[in-house]
Parts: structure tokens; C-alpha cells; sequence
């Protein structure tokens, strides 16, 4: 009889944290389900998790290495793939230049252990300056505001929302996302838990989201003008003398220059730009200030505009000057067993900014990447540097990022690329060799970024569940092959002593951080006293480690141990926001805006391979207000012509009053069916990619992070060519 077992883990398909109970029948999954006795997840779970077992099976994942041929993909050793793809970036770099090899890594690594923690050498082994991530089509200007105010690009607040009696939330949907940089698994229940205690959750949003509909107020805001929102507020909060830093005033500086920036910035002087009236702002700054705590927290809306680095450094500042920073029911740090901020710093490593720019456009470099907005340009144009290789590390940038279409073809152009991913995908169908690691359930898992956003600190490890088949490799062991082979280290061989990716494997690593974490024995506790990964082992629901602790100013990272609240460059850029102001909404042929939309059974492309998350009805669809739909004679279900500077898209019509009036939403990550991608059942229903209107040319000019929303379009009904058209096409 086939043995049935129970296995536990934590679900890392998306930043939530949630622990699961994996229940089977020899090797065969029976059901996947919430653990109730995870400390942090409590149960909680989303549809996305019982899809694990279906990308374990997928009979499209690739498990060996492959060649592409001139028809087809051919099977190959991984010894000889490895030759071939160091020979290839040796011979190309030789030829060209070390920065004619470029990298980019897809948001599923920050999910992946062995990705994280053997990616870094990897890279610097390429040495290259053309490296590339999916970070500045996400979170770069939180990154941007931590390390010039904090020290630390990596020492991100978030909202301490189990405490908090008043949320006021921004371009932020944690009931879809379950969190983004802020890790809540249950996120339903927490947000639930505010309102029962008598607090009260605010939602600003051009879109009345999933949250929204749940929050004590929604109000719609025009994409793009979120900064003056947040100028306005502070304004007002300057104005009225509500300026309470607390505890944190012997800490802060430049308090005197923000309330100078603001001065010029009263609501009835945005209220017509915003969309939201002069007495909704000043009561909402009010009820912030009045509430005993109270939390801003602003996430991918915020992040993906034009102004995106400013709206996060505005968020800080208002967090401070109200007293609710690091201070229990606002914005707070959490303290992680494995602590990455502690040990990078402890290793003098902070995060830089503008050390050097891309070729083309000149956009800044933040923490050693480039914008990958700046990829396609730096491929295509001639000259010095030019990338002629290109590696891809669990990505789809042809989806993902802006102007897909212009990257897509690209790819290719390139001399040769390399992809270390699961799926021959809308990018990887361009490679020349892919290396395929093995996933998920035959992985061992600890989440080391995501403790880092946790709304409460916890630690959990997670054994691999099922064997890898044989002579199949894990991403650690690829991109240690790779880089030995790079760097000449012969196998057998001793690594230096102070080389711990080559002397250790992940798990040895874990228990390192573990120990010199603020938990572990060499980190603060008594010797013998610590956390282990032995002891986490012990413990297969993981451990809670308490609520978030105040924790300034003993962990500020900045020279002075100062929180800077004017950093030059913010102060700058506020005259580029000001100019809003003069701009008014457009009344060109690009007569909308669109913005993006993140969906609960959809965080990643790949996701789209599964079954169970695609089935029901299309969901790629373009969401319309009913004002702006009559006006363009459409109904729902009809077709749509969407059209931006770079592109058009013909898209499913749902007409919803959940949009606010001149403002489209189109989902992300998809696009499928492209010729030569082997996604059998994304490619049945592929929808159309948002990034094939994105564009480009439109940044944070910041930080470079892509400004994905607030993208003019114009919207028409679909018209089918009559047949004396088609001929003469």
C-alpha cells in the first residue's frame, strides 16, 4: 500500500508567507491546505498554492538542458551546456568588451533560496556592468527613499497594521496581493481586525479595488498625481502646527526644508489636478493625525509612475513628522532571524546610487543595475559596450517589462543568450541554451527577503518535498557551475576560507545567518541559547518571534545616524511635480489613462500554465468606466482597440463604475500564444500583454524605475476589416 504522509512548508509563490499542509498518497498530492498552525499565516491560504503541485507535473517544464536548433530544441549534457555557455560569454567578452554580456533576473528568485544566495557571486563573476532586474518595474524607488533617508536601500518600512487604528493606503490592494513589501499573510483578517477594534481603513485609488471595496472610504485620484496628494497633505499637517516627530525628533533633520518644499502645495491648489476635493484632504490629514496611530503605506500604483521615488520619500516623511514611525501601530522595521540588512552592513555593504549610467540614455545605475527599461536600446545600438549576450535568470521581460514588443525583437538580434529557467516562455524561445533548475516542491525553502517586510517577525524553514529527478541540477548548483567554470576554479580544489558560496551548501549558509541573526547564539543570546537551523527544523510550523520592535535610532545606516528628511535630490525633483500643476489633464488623441491590475490567481506569467489558475472566464480583460465606454459606443463584451505611443492592443470590454471617469485598467503578465513559446495552456488563452502599451520612454526619472501607469492611450471600438481591405493589406 503506498504510504501516506503529511508535509509541511511555506508557500513561496508570492510574497504572503503562507503555510501550507501537503497531504499524499505515495507520491501522489491529495490536497493542499492552510496550515492552522503556522504562527504567522494562522491558516490562511489563496488559490495560487494549490497550484504547486500543478507547475511540480507540468508536462511543459523543461528538466534537462536544451538547444535550440533551427526547428527544434535538442537535449544536451549539462556539461556540455555549461561549456558551451561559458565558452560563449568568454569568446563574446573577449571580442567586445566585458559589458557586452548583460544578466537579468525575474522576480521568482526573490522567492527561491538558492537563487538569492548564490545569484550575487555568479554576477560578479560576469563582470559586467549591464546587469538588469526585475526591481525597477517594481519596488526601485522604495529602495531609492530607504537608502538616502535610512542608510540602507534594503531598510523599507512597513505598516505595523495588526496595531494600527487608522491605514490609509495608497496604489496599494492587499487583498489581491496578500501584501507587496509588506509580507500579511491573512492580510483579509488583519485588515477585518482594524475595523474591529473601532480603527478605520482609508483606500486612494483611480481604481475601487478589492480593498477598496472592503475599506471605511475610497476615493479616486487621477494616475500620475499622487505627489501632490501627498505634498497637500503635508501641507496641511504643516500648516495646522500638527508636526509631532516624538521620539525620533533628536534624529531627524531637515524638517525645516520639507515644510518650505510643501508650502506652496495647499489642496485647493491640487484638489482640480488630483481629482480629489481641497475638504477631503484636509479632513483625511486630519483623522491621520488625530488617530492614536496611524500608518501610510503606498506600493506598486505609487511605485510605477512617473514620480514614483518622490511619492515614497513624501509617504516616509509623513509617516515621521506625525510620530508614527517606529513606534508600534505605524510604520516599523522588522528584525528577521536572518537579518540581510545587519549582515550586508557588517560586511560595509549599503547600496549605491549613480555610480555609473547606461550607454544609450544615460539612466542611473542603483545598487549595481541598470533601469530595464534602458535593455532593449542597449542591445540594438551600435557601439562600445553594446550588449551582444544576454542571460536570464527565471524571467519574461518580453511580458513583464515596458514596451515588450521593441525588447522582443531584440532578443533577437543578440549573438547568443542563455536562459536558466523552467519554460521555453515568450523570452526564452529566443535563447540559444537553456538550463532548466529544479522547483519548488524538490526545493529545500527559506524566505529570506520576504522576514525582511513581515507585518510580525517569524522564521520557518521548509524541507524539499519529493526528490529531483535524476541528472537534474538545482538553480544554486547552475549558478555555482557556472561561475567556477567563469573564474577557473577547478573542481577538488580548496576554496579560499573567506569564500563561503563555494565552501558551503545552502543549508550550512542558512544556519549561519541564523546564528549571527539577532536570535542565534552569535547574534545577542546566550551561547547555546539560539536559533539553529537544527532547532527551526524542529519546528515545521515555524517559530514566532514576536510583534515588530522599535528599533531606531541604534539601527539608522546613515553616516551620521541621522534620518534625512530633505535628501538634495528629492528637494529637486519637487519643481518636476509642481509642473502638474500647469499640465492639467490631457486633451490630445491620448484622451485616457491606463494602469495596471494585479489579479489573485495571477502573480507571475508562468502561473498562466496552470490550469486551475486560468479556468473560468477571461479575466485579460479592459476595465472601463461606463461614462467613457458610451462614449465610445461600447458594451460589455465588445472588442476594444487600445492605443499608445508604441502600440495597439485589441482587448475583452468590461465596463465597470469601479473605474474612475478617463481611467482604463489592463491586467499584467499576460500576452501568450507568441510562435515558439511552449506554454500549452497559457497559449489557450493568451489575452494580450499591457506591456505591449508601456512605454519606454516614460520613467521615474529618478531613479529609472518604468512609470507602467498612468500610460496615455486612446480607446475605440473594434472595427473588422471588410474583406477589400484584407486584400489590399
Amino acid at each position: 500500500m503506498p504510504e501516506k504522509r503529511t508535509h509541511y512548508r511555506t508557500c513561496n509563490l508570492c510574497e504572503a508567507m503562507c503555510g501550507i499542509v501537503i497531504t499524499l498518497d505515495g507520491d501522489q498530492i491529495t490536497a493542499i491546505r492552510g496550515d492552522k498552525d503556522d504562527p504567522f499565516s494562522q491558516g490562511h491560504i489563496c488559490p495560487k498554492a494549490t497550484a504547486l503541485q500543478d507547475i511540480h507535473a507540468d508536462p511543459d517544464r523543461l528538466r534537462h538542458p536544451v538547444r535550440r536548433t533551427a526547428t527544434s530544441w535538442q537535449r544536451i549534457s549539462w556539461d556540455d551546456a555549461f561549456s558551451e555557455v561559458v565558452r560563449q560569454i568568454q569568446r563574446i567578452q573577449s571580442e567586445c568588451g566585458r559589458n557586452a554580456v548583460a544578466v537579468y533576473q525575474g522576480n521568482p528568485n526573490v522567492h527561491n533560496t538558492g537563487a538569492m544566495l548564490y545569484g550575487a557571486p555568479f554576477i560578479r563573476a560576469l563582470r559586467t556592468r549591464n546587469r538588469f532586474s526585475a526591481t525597477s518595474v517594481d519596488q526601485l524607488p522604495h529602495h531609492l527613499a530607504a537608502l538616502t533617508m535610512f542608510g540602507h536601500q534594503l531598510f523599507i518600512p512597513v505598516p505595523d497594521i495588526d496595531r494600527t487604528d487608522y491605514l490609509l493606503m495608497l496604489g496599494a490592494n492587499p487583498l489581491v496581493s496578500n501584501g507587496s513589501l509588506m509580507t500579511a499573510a491573512g492580510v483579509d483578517r488583519r485588515l477585518k481586525a482594524i475595523q474591529a477594534r473601532g480603527g478605520k481603513i482609508v483606500v486612494i485609488d483611480p481604481r475601487c479595488t478589492e480593498t477598496a471595496q472592503k475599506a471605511d472610504a475610497h476615493h479616486f485620484i487621477r494616475p500620475g498625481s499622487d505627489v501632490l496628494f501627498l505634498l497637500a497633505l503635508l501641507h496641511v499637517i504643516f500648516a495646522e502646527d500638527w508636526v509631532t516627530p516624538a521620539r525620533l525628533e533628536t534624529v531627524v533633520k531637515g524638517l525645516e526644508s520639507v515644510r518650505h518644499i510643501v508650502a506652496p502645495f495647499a489642496p485647493a491648489v491640487v484638489a482640480d489636478v488630483t481629482g480629489i476635493s481641497a475638504e477631503t484632504i484636509h479632513q483625511i490629514a486630519a483623522d491621520f493625525v488625530t488617530a492614536p496611530t496611524a500608518v501610510f503605506y503606498g506600493r506598486m500604483g505609487v511605485s510605477t509612475q512617473q514620480f514614483g521615488s518622490l511619492c515614497h520619500w513624501l509617504i516616509n516623511v509623513l509617516n515621521i513628522v506625525t510620530g508614527n514611525f517606529d513606534e508600534p501601530g505605524g510604520a516599523m522595521f522588522p528584525l528577521p532571524a536572518i537579518d540581510i540588512v545587519g549582515l550586508q552592513a557588517m560586511m560595509g555593504s549599503f547600496g549605491n546610487f549613480d555610480r555609473y549610467r547606461s550607454r544609450v540614455r544615460e539612466l542611473p545605475a542603483f545598487g549595481g543595475e541598470l533601469p530595464v527599461a534602458a535593455l532593449a536600446e542597449e542591445i540594438t545600438t551600435p557601439g562600445g559596450g553594446q550588449i551582444k549576450l544576454l542571460i536570464t535568470n527565471a524571467g519574461n521581460p518580453v511580458l513583464s517589462t515596458s514596451n515588450g514588443a521593441q525588447l522582443d525583437s531584440a532578443l533577437a538580434t543578440l549573438d547568443f543568450m542563455v536562459s536558466i529557467d523552467i519554460y521555453i516562455n515568450e523570452t526564452t524561445r529566443h535563447a540559444d541554451i537553456i538550463l532548466p533548475p529544479t522547483t519548488g516542491l524538490e526545493t529545500e525553502h527559506y524566505d529570506l527577503v520576504f522576514h525582511n517586510f513581515a507585518v510580525r517577525n517569524s522564521a520557518k524553514f521548509s524541507p524539499a518535498l519529493f526528490e529531483p529527478d535524476e541528472d537534474t541540477r538545482h538553480d544554486w548548483q547552475i549558478l555555482r557551475e557556472l561561475r567556477d567554470r567563469l573564474e577557473g576554479f577547478e573542481p577538488g580544489s580548496k576554496p579560499h576560507s573567506a569564500d563561503i558560496f563555494r565552501r558551503f551548501k545552502p543549508r550550512q549558509l542558512l544556519d549561519l545567518g541564523l546564528r549571527f541573526g539577532p536570535y542565534g547564539s552569535r547574534g545577542g543570546r546566550q551561547r547555546g541559547d539560539g536559533l539553529t537551523l537544527f532547532k527551526l527544523r524542529q519546528q515545521p510550523h515555524g517559530v514566532d518571534l514576536g510583534p515588530l520592535q522599535p528599533v531606531l535610532p541604534q539601527r539608522l545606516f546613515t553616516k551620521d545616524r541621522m534620518i534625512d528628511l530633505a535628501p538634495g535630490l528629492f528637494l529637486e525633483d519637487v519643481d518636476r511635480a509642481a509642473r502638474l500643476l500647469e499640465t492639467q489633464h490631457s486633451a490630445d488623441a491620448f484622451d485616457l489613462r491606463l494602469i495596471g491590475r494585479r489579479q489573485l490567481r495571477s502573480n507571475n506569467s508562468w502561473m498562466h500554465n496552470s490550469a486551475r489558475l486560468v479556468k473560468g472566464k477571461n479575466r485579460c480583460t479592459l476595465l472601463i468606466n461606463p461614462v467613457d465606454a458610451r462614449a465610445r459606443a461600447l458594451q460589455n463584451g465588445d472588442l476594444a482597440v487600445v492605443t499608445s505611443r508604441i502600440g495597439s492592443v485589441t482587448i475583452e470590454v468590461e465596463i465597470s463604475a469601479d473605474m474612475m471617469p478617463g481611467v482604463v485598467s489592463v491586467p499584467h503578465g499576460w500576452g501568450h500564444g507568441r510562435t515558439g513559446s511552449r506554454l500549452r495552456i497559457a497559449n489557450e488563452r493568451p489575452g494580450v500583454s499591457v506591456n505591449d502599451l508601456t512605454d519606454e520612454t516614460l520613467i521615474d526619472t529618478l531613479s529609472g524605475n518604468a512609470a507602467l501607469n498612468g500610460v496615455p492611450v486612446h480607446v475605440t471600438a473594434f472595427r473588422p476589416k471588410a474583406s477589400s481591405e484584407v486584400v489590399n493589406a
